[in-house]
């Protein structure tokens, strides 16, 4: 299974998703790969050294003489994780790629031929509707959209559905939405409930019943290169994210 965690805006927890998500997975047993499709290689610090690397995923997606396998690396404190980490260089991936007849199919070129190593692969997606949140569209078998619990929530998720609907036209009939997920949420205020209600009204039963709640501790662990699951294994973030993991693969 390949799953892309999308949403166009930034700042809605995709990257602490991704991160824990397949922290989680990994958990259990499932080998897992955790492609980092963002430029600001947030996943990708959250388990390596990236100033070690010599490659990365902009590499694999620009130049087809490097093949993905040549660049995943083993997650140093997680058992059955690999991570295909990115760059800042992954930012130039537009201009390389304008015009290339291919340009849409690189990312799921590269992932036919190692996804047979893994249960599972989840891509971190870049904060923009650009070439490459659709080449991972186009590579999904499914796609998980974080929500934030704030006033402007809902707005620019027609634009993600919208592309989400356009890629299954023609290019991956296959992909589904696996679900959104609330994120960021404050359980104590008034405003955040009634944008709970707005959210359940768009995505009805496809909105998962875990909601990652806000914690300076999820916030706080990138920063210690891990997982909530190592950082802060009795945390609320930790629990919510293995409950999340949970309801993910009840749905698959």
């Amino acid at each position: 299974m390949i799953l892309a965690i999308a949403n166009q805006k930034g700042g809605v927890g995709k990257t602490t998703t991704a991160i824990n998500l397949a922290a989680a997975l990994a958990s259990k047993g499932l080998r897992t790969l955790l492609v980092d499709l963002d430029p600001q290689a947030n996943s990708s610090m959250s388990f390596l050294d990236i100033h070690a690397l010599t490659h990365s995923i902009y590499d694999v997606l620009a130049d087809g003489s490097i093949p993905l396998a040549d660049i995943i690396r083993l997650a140093e404190k997680v058992p059955n994780l690999a991570i295909a980490p990115s760059s800042i260089a992954l930012a130039k991936i537009e201009s390389k790629l304008l015009g290339e007849i291919d340009s849409h199919f690189r990312l799921k070129d590269a992932l036919d031929r190692v996804q047979a190593d893994y249960d599972f692969v989840v891509l971190d997606t870049p904060p923009t509707l650009g070439i490459i949140t659709v080449n991972a569209l186009v590579a999904s078998s499914h796609v998980l959209i974080p929500i934030q619990s704030s006033y402007f929530a809902l707005e620019g998720t027609d634009d993600l559905l919208e592309t989400i609907d356009k890629i299954k036209q023609r290019a991956n009939p296959a992909l589904q939405i696996l679900g959104a997920v609330i994120t960021l949420h404050d359980k104590r205020t008034l405003l955040s409930r009634d944008i709970v209600d707005q959210i359940q009204r768009v995505f009805g039963e496809k909105l998962f019943e875990t909601m990652i709640t806000k914690s300076v501790r999820l916030e706080e662990s990138p920063a210690y290169k891990e997982s909530i699951f190592t950082f802060a294994p009795r945390s609320s973030g930790a629990y919510e994210y293995y409950k999340l993991s949970e309801e993910v693969l009840s749905r698959v």
